[in-house]
């Protein structure tokens, strides 16, 4: 079974809509990255039965993410967020090279904390 980091991904937004024993037996294979027999060795159970519970949770926080979005939307604003920054520095640089507004610099200052606050979140 190939490691997907996706799945990995959406267990920081999903893991908590899972039971317990599906998030730690994902958990350990995606986050602290054990093998199925070291899990089932673990757990008290056979490999296939921890393949079994892995394929379960990670069918499961596929179909959250595609009903609610809500790992998309994160790299979404993610992303948005690191271009306002960027855009934001080439007004920057505009300003001083050409106009040498205040205002301008005091609102691009502004706006890059914001971006990068909020990008922390």
């Amino acid at each position: 079974m190939a490691k997907d980091l996706q799945i990995s991904f959406l267990l920081d937004f999903y893991g908590e809509m899972l039971t317990e024993k599906q998030r730690e037996m994902i958990t350990l294979y995606y986050n602290d990255d054990l093998s199925l027999a070291e899990i089932a060795e673990d757990q008290g159970i056979t490999r296939q039965g921890v393949r079994d519970a892995i394929k379960r949770a990670e069918q499961q926080l596929t179909e959250m993410e595609a009903c609610l979005g809500l790992a998309r939307r994160f790299r979404e604003m993610r992303d948005g967020l690191s271009q306002i920054c960027d855009e934001t520095l080439k007004i920057a640089a505009f300003n001083r090279q050409f106009v040498l507004s205040k205002e301008i610099e005091e609102s691009v200052s502004r706006i890059i904390e914001t971006a990068q606050r909020l990008n922390e979140s």
